[in-house]
């Protein structure tokens, strides 16, 4: 598997609208993703708002057995009001551990690569427990890929951003 050198980075405030949901593991290759993400992007073509930057998945709380608790977004320029359905939400500001994996099927061991450096390094993330699971306060992958200039999901790259912890 390849990946970038994992970094930490000081990030903005990012706004963002999505749809939250929660699924099962083995849901998360059924479509799922593009498809919330192809709502999302809709609703803003309706409203005149432009993308800015790449759709993510953001993590709330993540049990691998159980229910993953998730958001599928696109990050906005400033913020926004949503619906029911979408809402706006934020990308808290604060230093993050960064990596770029490189295909889709490489989500988990991206993942770990990056929580083993962490713990290496003596990161502490921005999470709690809770009692569905792990419980962050903002961890996300951005597809970087657009799947129109590369088919082949092999090829896609995919940063994952874990918040660390204040000091």
């Amino acid at each position: 598997m390849k990946t970038t050198e994992p970094q930490i980075t000081e990030r903005e405030v990012q706004h963002y609208v999505g749809i939250r949901t929660q699924v099962p593991m083995q849901e998360m290759g059924s479509g799922v993703i593009p498809r919330l993400h192809q709502e999302v992007f809709a609703w803003m073509q309706k409203q005149g708002v432009f993308p800015a930057g790449a759709p993510f998945i953001r993590y709330y709380v993540i049990n691998m057995p159980g229910l993953l608790d998730i958001e599928m977004g696109w990050p906005v320029a400033s913020a926004l009001s949503g619906n029911e359905r979408i809402r706006a939400g934020v990308l808290s500001a604060g230093r993050y551990a960064s990596l770029i994996y490189t295909g889709v099927e490489n989500g988990i061991a991206g993942n770990k690569v990056l929580i083993d450096w962490g713990t290496e390094k003596g990161l502490v993330w921005d999470r709690r427990d809770d009692a569905h699971g792990d419980a962050f306060g903002s961890r996300f992958e951005s597809f970087l890929t657009d799947p129109r200039d590369e088919p082949d999901m092999a090829k896609w790259e995919t940063e994952v951003a874990i918040r660390l912890a204040d000091d």
